[in-house]
């Protein structure tokens, strides 16, 4: 009597939890980005890669403002007005090497050389250019 419970209660957990396991996408459904990134599941097409989102014109002319008000900050010791408007203008364009510049600059004259030399390490990742990296560089030391 015993070892038929057993074998029920085994039997019973078998079918619910195998197939609970290997739960898979209908075919034809697209996974989204945020799920595996930069990959795409197009119906019927196969896996491709997503291109690398380069900095648009229209972005950086929006932050473009917060980081002259944000050096002039920097420049007359106001280093959390500087940060707060620094933090802005990643908001707007997290991907930007220049943003990253700004805050390695505003951390280091703020005195805070280890958070400046992260950041400036974070911005080069960014750079789309050799001037970008250049001006990084020095806050990576």
């Amino acid at each position: 009597m015993l070892h038929k419970s057993v074998v029920r209660i085994a039997a019973l957990i078998f079918f619910v939890i195998v197939p609970a396991c290997s739960t898979l996408p209908e075919r034809g459904s697209v996974i989204e980005e945020s799920v595996v990134p930069n990959m795409v599941v197009i119906p019927d097409a196969g896996v491709r890669e997503v291109p690398f989102r380069a900095s648009t014109p229209s972005a950086s002319n929006a932050w473009e403002g917060l980081l002259a008000k944000a050096e002039q900050a920097t420049n007359r010791g106001d280093y959390e007005q500087a940060m707060a408007l620094l933090e802005r203008a990643q908001r707007i364009d997290p991907d930007s090497a220049e943003v990253y510049l700004g805050m390695a600059k505003a951390l280091s004259a703020s005195g805070d050389e280890v958070q400046a030399r992260a950041t400036a390490e974070r911005g080069q990742l960014y750079c789309s250019g050799q001037t970008q990296c250049d001006a990084l560089r020095p806050y990576t030391r």
